[in-house]
């Protein structure tokens, strides 16, 4: 699937409900369903500064594409990182680096969180683009 019909499919998902507390909900619920992220990486080395919850960031570049891997210690954070891992995991850096990420606007996820949550997605995505911009220097892509 390529991250335009991901983004296609969340917005879709997310159109059915009318009520922010129901989206918050099912935030939380991916965020319950995100897969942990490996003990030895819950260290500062990997935490995203600009979060006000701790997040968690690790990628890994296999076959050409990235593999995102997080955590937090807040339920909604931790929801929205897994958004964001569902689109852009198992992608090319060069995708990644090329991308809109326009179904947060779609789904209204920023006009609807605290400044410092809405902070924390920005520090968050940019912290993916930046492994995808080393994993595409690495590469000499």
């Amino acid at each position: 699937m390529t991250i335009k019909e991901k983004q296609d499919s969340i917005i879709e998902d997310f159109s059915v409900f009318e009520d922010w507390m129901d989206k918050y909900q099912q935030l939380i619920e991916m965020g319950k369903e995100l897969p942990p992220i490996d003990s030895k990486k819950r260290t500062d080395k990997y935490l995203i500064n600009g979060c006000q919850s701790k997040v968690w960031l690790d990628a890994e570049l296999r076959d050409g594409k990235i593999f995102f891997s997080a955590d937090s210690d807040a339920i909604i954070t931790k929801g929205i990182v897994s958004l964001l891992i569902s689109v852009l995991s198992g992608h090319t850096p060069e995708e990644i680096l090329d991308t809109d990420l326009y179904f947060i606007e779609k789904i209204g996820l920023r006009e609807n969180l605290s400044p410092t949550r809405s902070n924390g997605l920005v520090a968050m995505i940019k912290q993916m683009r930046m492994y995808a911009l080393a994993f595409k220097a690495k590469a000499g892509m």
